[in-house]
């Protein structure tokens, strides 16, 4: 089901593909989602902290036939458009949140769509707090339907709002509108906000106007932060956010404030074997081709300098339309 990101193709380079099935990837197991969120849990790897036991979910709590009735999708696409809460019990965990049974469908909580769970810490430590929560009653709304993937994903979060506050939300929020979120879930190509209860997505390319090597460089979890709203799919009830869009575009007046040989002052934040990228202001980076880093002979550029430094450069060249900078530390 195409969202209407598909039509904002000129205004951000997040694609509809992109949002779909990376969009539930990440937040069904915040890295550690398997082919199925209801297989049975796997072993812990061997960098658990010795001393502690494997942990592992009673099997008898997941030994689920496959099978659901029809009659029973129908019903719980009655209860997903009513906004009501269900009251379901907690029979079972894998690494990437909690299993329960909705008649005779079987559902997914991930566990960054619960209220009170260890956002970081060790893999023990977050696997041990599923465990406990097994037996457990939550008040749970669903979040994700989808009957053709045998697909139920429910959140405790969301519940905690007043019923419908979230399709409120959604109504309300138009693209373009600026409003303000928690930080939930960090993953690799993009944050997660919640802004009362439906969730947005801050894909990576919108988190800044330059380069952002994993979203967890830029934000934390917990941290609120005023965003930017690019697109809002009601049907799906997914939001499109950004953080770089509340500032303006560096590149669009690079020209006009740097010219050809002007002496700039940088942060190195990336070394690679051709050379190195400096930051020169937020969102504008340079790269100091090998061959411009210094006099001589040396074998990598890491021997000339390292994440950090703060240096001076000459600029060589400005390529405003493809977003490129040329540096030499050589001819400072």
């Amino acid at each position: 089901m195409a969202s209407r990101l598909s039509h904002k193709e000129d205004e951000s380079p997040l694609q509809v593909d992109q949002v779909d099935e990376g969009y539930w990837s990440a937040i069904l197991s915040e890295g550690e989602y398997a082919k199925t969120a209801y297989e049975a849990p796997p072993h812990l790897d061997n960098q658990e902290p010795s001393g502690h036991q494997e942990i592992t979910a009673h099997s008898e709590n997941l030994d689920f036939d496959g099978e659901s009735i029809e009659s029973d999708w129908d019903d719980i696409h009655r209860i997903q458009e009513q906004d009501e809460v269900l009251h379901l019990t907690v029979v079972g965990y894998n690494r990437g949140g909690l299993l329960v049974e909705w008649q005779s469908i079987r559902g997914f909580v991930p566990a960054s769509q619960l209220v009170h769970f260890p956002a970081n810490g060790s893999p023990y430590t977050r696997q041990n707090a599923l465990l406990e929560r097994v037996g457990d009653e939550l008040d749970l709304r669903v979040i994700e339907l989808n009957p053709e993937k045998r697909r139920l994903i429910l959140s405790e979060r969301a519940a905690q709002v007043e019923q419908g506050k979230r399709e409120a939300i959604l109504h309300e929020l138009q693209p373009g509108d600026t409003t303000t979120g928690f930080i939930t879930n960090l993953c690799d190509f993009g944050a997660f906000v919640d802004l009362g209860g439906v969730e947005g997505l801050i894909h990576i390319s919108e988190l800044s106007w330059g380069r952002v090597g994993h979203p967890a460089d830029m934000l934390t979890r917990g941290e609120k932060v005023k965003v930017h709203v690019l697109d809002v799919s009601f049907e799906e009830a997914r939001i499109a956010l950004s953080l770089k869009r509340l500032h303006p575009d560096p590149w669009e007046t690079v020209a006009t404030r740097f010219t050809i040989n002007d002496v700039v002052e940088g942060r190195i934040t990336n070394v690679v074997d051709f050379g190195a990228f400096a930051k020169i202001e937020d969102g504008l980076e340079g790269l100091i081709h090998f061959s411009e880093l210094a006099e001589g002979h040396f074998l990598h550029p890491r021997n000339v300098v390292a994440e950090g430094d703060i240096v001076r450069a000459r600029v060589l060249s400005i390529d405003a339309k493809s977003r490129r900078l040329g540096l030499s530390l050589r001819l400072v």
